[in-house]
């Protein structure tokens, strides 16, 4: 199953287009082969939505359906892959997004449409294509699509439960103000005092907290040259503020981890831990065993060469009453 859904209507006839129609022309005069071309023209301003069933097991999800004629995953994955492919040499624009089959059932349910037609995922995949986990297709080959929409849905999955938690805690009993509308603001003034103090260079930023029985993690790329602003993805930024902002409204447990990479010299590796709302520095020795240690066995894992790790250093945090 792979549906397509054009996601945009297509421009209309030019202006010199319609005016030939009016000149008088005998009907059937226009070759028959410029029309053709004026239809793929339009076709190449018209962008297209594949839903891609990511695994196995959403896929023998969709098998229950006697419209899905797909046997197996691997075919399946096989046959988007051409597609995509086919798609790309026609020059169209393809978004890739996740289809989920539970989603799918809640869709049908609750607009009262029978799940088990072509017509009913394709609805389906034109709803997930404006609100759900997509990616552009430039290309790349299936086996690297595949965990790229994944970890976007995650990504998508944990800002939205990050963004719930901070809208749930209401206003403080004491000020009145926005629990978690000032704990997005410190965060930001956090990450960005960060980057301030961190310097030149590529820096790849990690931050992990726990919030309630769920494990958040946030990944920021930042791009500083001499004293110029850093460069940075405002979407990504904004995941990854509110991950922090979690962190620092529910007092959580947590951490940072900002790994700087510049031209002609090692690699550096700072830590943090979140602590009552605020980054204190880790030790060296600290910054080593956490990044150096296997996060879901506790084994240790040699460290990599030519990578320096360092005590995470001071910089001003504002401060908060909540």
């Amino acid at each position: 199953m792979a549906h397509i859904r054009n996601t945009r209507k297509s421009t209309g006839p030019t202006a010199s287009t319609r005016s030939g129609a009016r000149s008088g022309k005998p009907h059937g005069s226009r070759p028959v082969h410029a029309a053709r071309a004026m239809r793929r023209t339009l076709r190449r301003e018209t962008p297209s939505t594949v839903g891609l069933l990511a695994d196995a097991y959403d896929f023998e999800a969709m098998t229950r359906y006697r419209s899905f004629t797909f046997d197996d995953h691997t075919t399946y994955l096989r046959q988007v892959d051409g597609l995509l492919r086919s798609l790309a040499a026609q020059g169209l624009h393809t978004t890739v997004a996740l289809f989920d089959p539970e989603e799918f059932t809640e869709f049908c349910t609750a607009t009262g449409i029978d799940p088990d037609t072509a017509d009913s995922r394709t609805r389906f995949t034109a709803e997930i294509a404006s609100s759900g986990a997509r990616v552009a297709y430039a290309g790349q080959p299936i086996d690297s699509l595949v965990p790229e929409l994944i970890n976007k849905a995650v990504r998508q999955a944990t800002w939205d439960y990050a963004t719930l938690l901070l809208a749930d805690l209401g206003e403080c009993a004491q000020c009145g103000q926005d629990i978690g509308r000032s704990a997005f603001e410190r965060a930001s003034t956090i990450l960005m005092r960060l980057i301030e103090a961190a310097g030149p260079g590529l820096h790849h930023m990690v931050c992990s907290v726990q919030a309630q029985r769920e494990q958040l993690i946030a990944v920021l790329h930042a791009e500083r040259r001499g004293d110029d602003p850093a460069r940075l993805d405002e979407t990504d930024v904004a995941e990854f503020v509110t991950v922090l902002a979690a962190g620092i409204a529910q007092h959580s447990p947590g951490g940072l981890v900002l790994r700087t990479t510049e031209a002609d010299a090692p690699d550096r590796v700072h830590g943090w831990r979140l602590h009552e709302g605020k980054l204190l520095p880790l030790t060296a020795g600290e910054v080593f065993s956490a990044y150096c240690t296997d996060a879901d066995t506790g084994d240790p894992v040699a460290p990599e060469p030519g990578v320096d790790y360092r005590a995470g250093f001071p910089f001003d945090q504002p401060t908060t009453d909540h």
